[in-house]
């Protein structure tokens, strides 16, 4: 426990860190409130894992307006730390967030309020994704699924020091270091700030947090500024994006590989160069879509529309297979309620929204290599000199201004 950093009057502030799949943390959680009967008990949940934990109450998603605004990754990021976490629990016999739900109910036995101090997790989801750069969300991606795969012991002790979601971030840090300040630092800096914010209307405060929160938490209070909230939970469309820039960079080599190929007048080459972008990219996306278990359909519309959404970087490949995927499957809100029911990987697999989702993930990956692949085949197999050409290009455009 923590005593309290405030050295004025007699409030006090009382931090227990946790393993959110300890039997020991939850024990420990109801001794303390039990024993302190504080005014407040603070929770490390925002008002929607709150409705999910406490209430059973899912918020309602559109997986097809998930998949159009192209947060479909974010979505199936989410789902697989959810199950790496249950995973985790079932290794100790706990239901991740049990000793949440023993403060909840501990508080009420004392008559204290319960106050919800964490980030709302989809901004925080958000922040952390943003701050990956396209390389490391596919390593980060690919690790998870090994992570699925692993017969790896979980380290007992080590888990019974810390909460599950900083063992992952320690693995999230051999992809980035930015995972630690979103997923650990900045939510310390807003717990710390909600905690410091309720200490003027209460005396005594009991807050459970994930083990590896606690030392973060009481330095902000102790001796680190705390930003102001609005910093933290901005979502930023930033200016320039990496991802885009790429894409319209891409898209612009295709218009002048095609524009040289067309400029030839040989209509056989002009013919092969579009065959064979049309299979690397039709059949790459195909592979992806099939290896995540779609309908033939979906399979067929990968393959049809690749080569096309690889000219288009506002539409991405995977997003026309997944529409098809769910258009076919028809997920509800069951199917992702029946998401925390999943036992194994297959199990996954079988349910609707999680497999619509893979289908958009590995389509996707397999546009992006068909993208490069079938830039690099088209480029030798018609001999095409790019550099040349966009020297040109450009010399005729300046000869034109000037």
């Amino acid at each position: 426990m923590q005593n309290p950093p405030y050295e004025n009057d007699e409030r006090r502030l009382i931090i227990v860190g946790t393993a959110h799949v300890s039997k020991k943390s939850i024990e420990e959680v109801e001794e303390v409130i039990l024993t302190e009967r504080p005014d407040a008990v603070a929770v490390e949940l925002d008002q929607r894992r709150y409705l999910d934990l406490v209430k059973h109450q899912k918020p309602e998603i559109s997986l097809v307006d998930v998949i159009k605004k192209g947060e479909a990754h974010l979505m199936l990021f989410q789902l697989l730390l959810s199950y790496f976490q249950r995973k985790m629990g079932e290794k100790f016999g706990v239901k991740p967030g049990e000793e949440m739900l023993k403060a909840i109910e501990c508080a009420k036995k004392v008559n204290a309020d319960v106050l919800l101090i964490d980030r709302d997790i989809t901004i925080t989801f958000k922040r952390f994704w943003d701050s990956l750069s396209i390389l490391e969300k596919i390593k980060l991606f690919f690790s998870l699924i090994g992570g699925l795969f692993s017969k790896e012991e979980i380290d007992v002790e080590k888990m019974l020091e810390e909460d599950v979601l900083s063992t992952m971030v320690s693995e999230f840090q051999k992809v980035s270091p930015n995972a630690a300040r979103v997923l650990l630092d900045e939510r310390d800096a807003f717990m710390a700030g909600n905690l410091m914010r309720a200490s003027s209307r209460y005396s005594k405060i009991v807050a459970v947090v994930g083990a590896g929160h606690k030392k973060g938490i009481s330095e902000y209070l102790l001796h680190k500024e705390i930003p102001e909230p609005e910093s933290l939970l901005e979502v930023k469309e930033r200016r320039f994006n990496l991802a885009k820039v790429l894409g319209y960079s891409i898209l612009a080599i295709i218009i002048l590989i095609f524009v040289a190929v067309l400029s030839s007048l040989n209509t056989q080459l002009i013919l092969t160069a579009f065959f064979y972008w049309f299979m690397i990219n039709g059949v790459l996306s195909a592979m992806g879509a099939a290896i995540a278990g779609a309908h033939p359909l979906s399979i067929l519309a990968a393959f049809l529309f690749a080569w096309l959404t690889s000219l288009n970087p506002a539409i991405a490949a995977g997003w026309v297979s997944g529409l098809v995927e769910a258009w076919i499957r028809k997920p509800t809100s069951g199917d992702l309620e029946r998401l925390s029911e999943a036992k194994t990987f297959r199990d996954l697999m079988k349910n609707k929204v999680f497999k619509v989702l893979m289908v958009v993930a590995l389509t996707n990956i397999g546009s992006m290599i068909g993208t490069f692949l079938g830039i690099y085949v088209v480029l030798n197999l018609t001999g095409i000199d790019i550099t040349g050409v966009l020297r040109s290009r450009i010399s005729d455009l300046i000869g034109f201004i000037f």
